[in-house]
């Protein structure tokens, strides 16, 4: 089990489906169930490769629940197309490359002659400081609050799920909201490798070394994918935990203490793509019927 925050909800992902829960402005719940594309599964059987699709497949999955979720807070006349959408998303892409490729990249140019030898760990340490700057910076945005208190939500749910508790919100209200399989905890971990990586790639120019970087972006999220995932397979182990722990103390940054409410809506995103199987483990622990989420119409 995997989600992400949207615009007040929760997208979940289980093995074949992925549901949008969000709380619309008269205050009910509305669904949207949806099958998940196969074809990052074909190469799951092929390390780094399958991280980069993997990736690939969720920023998809990301961009069309964010855009179902925002359309959800306002009248049909004033929703967003996927195509508008698509340009913003685009616009993002942009202001990301250049905060966290083109300036780091500048910082440790500048910096080289005062670190000789270390430019990769200053260019490496400057996009850490921006991505922190960053957080805090949007953390301030009211909506954005609201998302990272759903984000909390998200890793709250799945933790009552995974410590095999009753799944209400009261009882998933006693977890962390820090996980390991977090997407902050994807994110340092590609700054680190980036930094190995890119140690081992020539600078013979600024324009070579920003290019360098974008090129090197799937190689990057690959390998990170692989760290991730055998970190999340040992962390029963003491050194294992130990290095997570800086991942987790980020997520400080990027989730926030849910109330209940939200914590409703992350379960019925939960519930609703689980299998029969895990449906009846679920009802197991509750003692009671719990029926099947139907979409939105």
């Amino acid at each position: 089990m995997g989600g992400q925050a949207v615009l007040e909800g929760v997208m979940m992902r289980g093995a074949s489906k992925y549901a949008i829960a969000v709380r619309d402005p008269d205050g009910g719940i509305k669904v949207d169930i949806r099958d998940v594309p196969a074809w990052a599964e074909r190469y799951r059987n092929i390390p780094v490769v399958r991280g980069v699709l993997s990736l690939g497949e969720s920023l998809s999955l990301g961009y069309r629940a964010l855009t179902w979720s925002a359309n959800q807070q306002v009248p049909e006349e004033e929703q967003v197309s996927e195509k508008a959408m698509g340009w913003a998303v685009g616009v993002a892409v942009i202001v990301f490359s250049a905060l966290f490729i083109v300036l780091p990249a500048l910082a440790g140019d500048s910096l080289k002659h005062i670190f000789h030898g270390s430019f990769p760990v200053v260019e490496g340490i400057a996009r850490l400081a921006l991505f922190v700057v960053y957080l805090l910076a949007i953390s301030r945005v009211r909506d954005i609050k609201r998302v990272f208190q759903y984000h909390g939500a998200e890793h709250k749910a799945i933790a009552a799920y995974e410590n095999g508790v009753e799944l209400t919100p009261k009882t998933a209200q006693q977890f962390t909201t820090a996980h390991v399989r977090c997407g902050t905890n994807f994110l340092l971990t590609v700054m680190v490798v980036a930094i190995l990586v890119y140690s081992l790639i020539p600078r013979p120019n600024l324009p070579f070394v920003i290019a360098s970087r974008i090129v090197l972006i799937p190689v990057i999220a690959g390998l990170s994918y692989e760290v991730i995932r055998l970190a999340a397979r040992n962390v029963q182990r003491r050194w294992v935990r130990v290095l997570m722990r800086p991942g987790l103390w980020l997520q400080k940054l990027t989730t926030r203490q849910p109330g209940l409410d939200q914590l409703e809506v992350a379960i019925v995103s939960l519930r609703a793509v689980m299998s029969a199987d895990q449906l009846a483990e679920v009802e197991a622990r509750a003692g009671v019927l719990i029926p099947a989420v139907a979409p939105a119409v």
